[in-house]
């Protein structure tokens, strides 16, 4: 399907329609968050610590478990495709009984766990007690956290990211009030912290049960051999993020040896790529949904069509942004009130951020694409062998004594890696399989 204006226009109206909402729902979590932060700052020492320490805990289980919505949307989006509206719904109801399935298993296997894995982290003493206090109690919410995931899945896949957005924002206002009212209201402490994210994230995991459920009328029954393929195609996806993981998990303890300034710089760094990720990421996610639908529906063409358009998107998206960060360059440190030992190597860091910002568009969409397909088991090799990739080069910057630049430029290598794997497997037809 050549590329006319008229096709052109149709592919951008459906990209909008399901980017700028999930975008929103992308940019309302970390603000909100940020928020939580904010009240647990009032609070005296070492309670900002402790929600750190437990909030790296947690966050690397939720990535972990990110494919309950990477791989509901693709699963339920081809089931729309093909016309089988009610089949999609049962994929989505498989996705979310393995989400309470994974969710009750986290709290069996992390509960026992929390204090050693504190520990882990670094923290002792009373540091450690309020981080076990927090990680407990916010372990009680992930069964609906992660059924969140899933209905967000369900609903992306039927073209619908305004409703998660709507969810999103509710929950993540609701979760601010409570625990404005739990720790500084009653006096609850950190734990206060930990039960209003818990109560946000229950209501919000109610919301799509009862959208899911209730407007939609799917059936509660759970089907066993939809659940273990549900979870057969996370198991790709949990290897491809676990190898996301180790990459920034290795960058961040390579930049910690360099020494105090240079782990803040990477920091605050790191910081601004994830911000500028999740922006992009809303084109991803408008892939998945868009890659399932016409190939649900048999549509080849269409999908080609559709992913050179997205790929576009990405390329001009990703340029606007390194412009920005360019432009407000100057600005940063400023902003992240860090010293001048800090903006030194923070403002060099920039250059490589703007730079890399381009290629990360195209990157982010294939994924996107690739996942919307279905092909989750060639993205596991492909992160498998992007991360081998990415290990020589930040092994060289150790060897060699070099600086955070050069760790970025690692970063680079591994973008890179990930630009040729994927975009070899969109250029070919392999992952171009039709129908439900």
């Amino acid at each position: 399907m050549p590329l006319t204006p008229s096709t052109a226009r149709d592919h951008d109206r459906q990209i909008l329609r399901l980017a700028v909402p999930a975008f929103g729902a992308l940019v309302a979590e970390p603000l909100f968050l940020l928020t939580d932060t904010v009240i647990v700052s009032h609070l005296p020492a070492p309670a900002l610590g402790a929600l750190g320490v437990a909030s790296t805990v947690l966050s690397v289980l939720v990535g972990l478990c990110v494919f309950l919505a990477y791989g509901t949307t693709a699963a339920v989006a081809r089931q729309i495709g093909a016309g089988n509206t009610r089949r999609a719904i049962q994929q989505g109801v498989d996705g979310l009984w393995l989400a309470v399935g994974v969710g009750l298993a986290a709290i069996a296997v992390v509960w026992p766990l929390a204090p050693f894995l504190v520990q882990v982290i670094g923290a002792e003493g009373e540091l450690a007690r309020q981080a076990v206090t927090y990680l407990r109690i916010s372990l009680l919410g992930v069964p609906a956290m992660l059924l969140v995931l899933a209905g967000t899945g369900v609903l992306r896949g039927m073209q619908d990211t305004t409703t998660p957005l709507l969810v999103s924002v509710g929950s993540f206002a609701l979760n601010a009030l409570l625990n404005l009212a739990f720790v500084l209201g009653l006096g609850w402490g950190i734990a206060g912290s930990a039960w209003g994210t818990v109560l946000a994230q229950s209501l919000a995991a109610a919301v799509y049960l009862v959208l899911v459920f209730g407007r939609h009328r799917a059936r509660l029954r759970p089907d066993l051999p939809g659940i273990r393929a549900a979870g057969s195609a996370g198991i790709a996806l949990i290897i491809r993020t676990a190898c996301m993981q180790l990459v920034l998990t290795v960058a961040a303890t390579v930049a910690t040896r360099m020494g105090d300034h240079q782990i803040e710089a990477h920091t605050v760094a790191l910081r601004i790529w994830t911000l500028l990720a999740f922006a992009l990421d809303a084109i991803a996610i408008a892939g998945q949904a868009i890659t399932g639908r016409t190939l649900g529906a048999g549509d080849v063409a269409g999908t080609r069509a559709a992913t050179l358009r997205m790929v576009m998107w990405g390329i001009g998206s990703g340029a606007v942004f390194g412009l920005v960060v360019i432009v407000a360059r100057p600005f940063v440190p400023a902003l992240f009130d860090v010293g001048p030992a800090v903006a030194g190597p923070l403002l060099d860091l920039l250059w490589v951020i703007a730079l890399l910002q381009p290629m990360a568009g195209v990157v982010f969409v294939l994924d996107g694409v690739l996942i919307g397909a279905g092909d989750q088991r060639y993205l596991a090799w492909a992160a498998l062998w992007t991360t081998l990739a990415y290990l020589p080069a930040v092994l060289l910057v150790i060897v060699a004594g070099s600086g955070l630049v050069a760790l970025w430029l690692a970063l680079g290598v591994w973008m890179a890696a990930r630009l040729v794997t994927l975009g070899l497997r969109a250029y070919g037809g392999t992952w171009l399989v039709i129908g439900a």
